[in-house]
């Protein structure tokens, strides 16, 4: 999983060491989200799952709530590359 969500990542750090910044956060939560919303496709079901994407997608929602109220550039630019916004 960490070489396909390298792309996102890589566009978002701030610098070469950054695993933990807001932005790159969003970016891997971006990316488990998808995984898990192709899952419950199949696995309509899948409970637990549902719960943990919803878990996940809460996560990702406070995380960009916080980029917004202090680093209002980056909240637009995670925005932009991650296509968040329709």
């Amino acid at each position: 999983m960490a070489k396909a969500a390298a792309n996102p990542v890589d566009a978002l750090k701030l610098h070469d060491k950054d695993t933990g910044s807001a932005d790159v956060q969003v970016a891997l939560l971006t990316k488990r989200i998808s995984l898990l919303t192709e899952h419950l496709k199949t696995n309509a079901k899948d409970h637990s799952s549902r719960r943990g994407l919803l878990k996940l997608v809460a996560k990702r929602r406070s995380l960009l709530d916080y980029l917004k109220r202090t680093a209002a550039p980056r909240y637009s630019a995670v925005i932009e590359k991650l296509d968040l916004r329709k």
